[in-house]
């Protein structure tokens, strides 16, 4: 259990791999996942490494894959995804894959392109058939006829023009109307009517009709809708002023016959066009979608293969190659407790790649600092990630998540205490975690829901921990339950009970009060109106309490890393201070609490003082406050000395701290003895000392790891973190009365909800109230899980980690301390 309160302990090891084994060796430490690669080439550009043509090899056939899952996306086939975990492929079968690849890729563009084309002119033939369906509409209108018939006949036409002006009828020329037809977006009609209009004059005559059906877009595959026009004219000028704005407006013009019997052959030879044009889009479709079936069962293990052979040669890229080009060296970070498991997989790793040079694992000494590794497995995995979300600790430090898994969830029981809302948020993780396996093959690719399923232990203990402190609250849906009866009796108060509407219950009368709750806070605080005064005062003390037990917890914890790095200026000049001084203020804060409970009793509490006032006080050292009385004898005396014994901590952090290591450095860097006769002059250490002493200066020297000591840098950073302590203990412990403020706020959310929603539907003793009371539990019930459960679940999951970063992690972290 060692390695789950402190980080791995790390080292780092020299990798000496056969160029024919490397590659097999390599894909089995990735497959254990238990080794860092450090980069032996940090000055060798990407492209000028060994194996960069493998790994655009393997990006290419990774964009493939990426359009070939895009094409089975637009297409709505599902990916299957049975859960295997292929192993990476040898170098060897790349050649297939690329080529399997390639097909693939060729045979879906070649589809894609020929259906396209053969959408774009079915969707012509679908133009020009409505075209031709309205055209004929439009020549069929009363006010069209004469139009129609002059287009037709040419005598008809002069004719009418004589009739018209008989004196001009020999001068004029025949007149000729032209037209045009067309489909156009449906949006675009009212400016391009106006364009018409304005370029043209008004010499120009617009009709145009929406086709009911959509088209769709051969380029995009979106729905479209569009409309028929028709555009009659006269004159070559207008025609050409007619076919710029079509085309300026992305119109589509057609052929249209001018008489109606060609109108009608044309609209025939369309009409089978059409149906010969879908029976080839139907086997194209149906053959298209064959392929992407079949590539839709194999596309997530192609994916899986390709990336675990592009990662193994970016691995590749990080080692350094022997002179003689047979041997592969590399540097690996690992923890000291899995070297037999890394040994085993390159003993693998070798026999799969049929060579017969074994790897050689050599473990090296180092003076660099490790990276910090912490285990974890399904239940823990979560807590850690909540604690690696605020920052992470030195290496070997002390792990703070096995304490975050009481921590966090108990914290967020405290702002979420509903014995109903518990139970159901208990039942909800349960359901994830009893059926893990089956929703994990599913493979469920929602990003909320992975979010929860990955937090379905955090959720299921924050579950079970609302329920113990809804009983503590007594609280189930905003209404008490009453197990055990109450320990308030209205007996002795029968004869006020007709005559008053109010009843204030006097614990200090006889026979009133008979004892306190067995467990949790009394029923009958339910219906009392001063409930919400109660408890205030209760949750603001059990906050404060709860806070800096939580903050002298975290502090405490320091002990132990400034005993395992054997930091002794660290206990003396930094943890004691710090705990002196945070007991000293708010530890004695929460000894008031508890004595003012204890202390005052029903007869004495109106005279009780307040705690609030007295603490100020104690700050101000005023002890001659009339309204507030002192709560013990000799209370100025040891709340004086408390404050002087916090203030005198401060310059113990703040300057001690600084000179001992200014004294400390000088101790080292001048040896303090200088030989005259064999005699030690001065109170420096003694020759066999300053022997050990220059060795270790020397050895550190040699590694780059002596810093020169900057008296100034050291006493800015330890003022900083004096400052920032001093001031997050009272900050931080105002910061935990959130616990106050949300655990009324979502008691209070839950009372509103059942009185403004549910205690309208029981109002009723009919069958309508019946019926009422079926519809109004269901939106109950949707505004509980809505509101209650994930709006204020997710306010207090956010505060509980604020929480543990307030008080937990960053108090015993060694970085913080310098």
């Amino acid at each position: 259990m060692g390695e789950l309160f402190r980080s791995e302990e790390m080292t780092l090891a020299q990798l000496y791999l056969q160029s024919e084994s490397a590659y097999c060796c390599v894909s089995e430490l990735g497959e254990i996942g238990m080794v860092q690669f450090r980069d032996l080439n940090p000055d060798v550009n990407v492209f000028q490494r060994k194996f960069v043509n493998e790994v655009r090899r393997c990006e290419e056939m990774d964009r493939k894959l990426r359009f070939v899952e895009k094409e089975i996306k637009k297409a709505n086939i599902p990916m299957v995804d049975t859960g295997e975990n292929p192993e990476v492929p040898l170098p060897r079968d790349m050649i297939d894959l690329e080529a399997t690849f390639e097909k693939l890729e060729n045979e879906l563009k070649e589809i894609n392109t020929n259906q396209e084309a053969l959408k774009k002119n079915f969707l012509e033939l679908t133009e020009l058939k409505h075209i031709l369906r309205r055209t004929q509409q439009f020549f069929d209108e009363p006010g069209l006829c004469s139009l129609s018939l002059q287009m037709e006949d040419p005598n008809l036409l002069e004719e009418s023009s004589t009739l018209m002006d008989p004196s001009e009828a020999g001068t004029r020329a025949p007149l000729r109307l032209g037209f045009v037809a067309g489909v156009i977006s449906r949006e675009r009609i009212p400016t391009f009517e106006r364009m018409l209009w304005r370029v043209c004059r008004g010499n120009v005559f617009l009709r145009q009709a929406d086709i009911e059906d959509s088209l769709e877009d051969p380029a995009t595959g979106d729905q479209v809708y569009k409309s028929v026009f028709i555009i009659f004219f006269q004159g070559d000028q207008l025609k050409t002023r007619v076919k710029k704005i079509c085309e300026g407006f992305r119109a589509s013009l057609y052929p249209c016959p001018e008489t109606p019997q060609e109108r009608k052959e044309m609209a025939a030879g369309v009409a089978t066009r059409i149906d010969d044009l879908q029976m080839v889009l139907n086997q194209t479709e149906d053959h298209r979608q064959r392929v992407l079936q079949a590539a839709a069962k194999t596309v997530r293990v192609w994916f899986i293969k390709v990336r675990k052979m592009k990662a193994v040669y970016h691995t590749l890229n990080l080692c350094n190659i022997d002179v003689t080009q047979k041997c592969l060296i590399a540097e690996v970070w690992c923890p000291v407790s899995d070297m037999d498991s890394i040994q085993f997989a390159l003993r693998r790793g070798t026999e799969k790649s049929g060579s017969t040079v074994p790897s050689i694992l050599n473990r090296m000494q180092t003076k660099q600092t490790p990276p910090t590794f912490n285990k974890t497995n399904k239940f823990t995995s979560g807590f850690q990630n909540i604690v690696d979300a605020y920052g992470i600790g030195n290496y070997r430090e002390m792990n703070p998540a096995p304490y975050t898994i009481i921590t966090f969830p108990f914290l967020f029981a405290v702002m979420f205490g509903d014995l109903g809302h518990g139970v159901l948020m208990t039942c909800a993780a349960l359901y994830l975690v009893l059926r893990e396996s089956r929703l994990v093959a599913q493979k469920n690719d929602n990003e909320m829901f992975s979010m929860v399923f990955a937090g379905r232990y955090i959720i299921l203990l924050m579950g079970v921990f609302s329920i113990y402190t809804g009983i503590i609250y007594n609280d189930c849906f905003s209404k008490s339950l009453n197990l055990f009866g109450s320990g308030w009796s209205v007996r002795p108060m029968f004869q006020t009970l007709d005559e008053n509407k109010v009843l204030q219950l006097d614990p200090a009368v006889r026979g009133v009060f008979n004892g306190p709750y067995p467990i949790g806070i009394d029923p009958i605080w339910n219906i009392a109106t001063n409930k919400l005064t109660f408890l205030n005062s209760f949750k603001m003390k059990m906050s404060v309490i709860l806070g800096v037990i939580h903050m002298l917890f975290g502090v405490s914890l320091s002990l132990f890393n400034h005993l395992y790095f054997k930091k002794p200026l660290n206990i003396y000049l930094g943890f004691i201070p710090e705990i002196v001084f945070m007991a000293s203020l708010f530890g004695y804060l929460v000894i008031l609490v508890f004595y003012k409970w204890l202390a005052y009793d029903a007869h004495t509490s109106r005279n009780a003082p307040s705690l609030l006032i007295a603490f100020i006080n104690m700050f101000l050292f005023n002890y001659n406050d009339p309204t507030n009385q002192p709560l013990y004898r000799g209370q100025m005396v040891i709340q004086t000395l408390l404050v002087l014994i916090a203030l005198a901590c401060v310059p113990c952090m703040l300057i001690v701290k600084t000179l001992v290591l200014r004294r400390q450095y000088l101790w080292k860097k001048n040896l303090g003895t200088q030989n005259f006769g064999g005699i030690r002059v001065g109170n420096g250490p003694t020759e066999d000392q300053a022997e050990i002493i220059q060795h270790d200066q020397l050895s550190q020297h040699s590694e780059n790891d002596e810093h020169e000591f900057n008296f100034g840098d050291v006493a800015v950073h330890q003022a900083i973190h004096t400052i920032e302590y001093c001031l997050g203990c009272i900050s931080n412990t105002a910061s935990y009365l959130r616990l106050w403020a949300l655990s009324l706020a979502h008691a209070q959310l839950s009372e509103v909800l059942w009185t403004m929603v549910m205690h309208l539907g029981l109002s009723s003793r009919s069958f309508g109230g019946f019926v009422a009371l079926s519809i109004i539990f269901g939106a109950f019930a949707v505004l509980t899980v809505c509101i209650l459960l994930i709006m204020e679940g997710l306010s207090a999951f956010l505060h509980s980690g604020f929480f543990i970063d307030l008080g937990q992690i960053p108090f015993y972290w060694s970085h913080t301390h310098g």
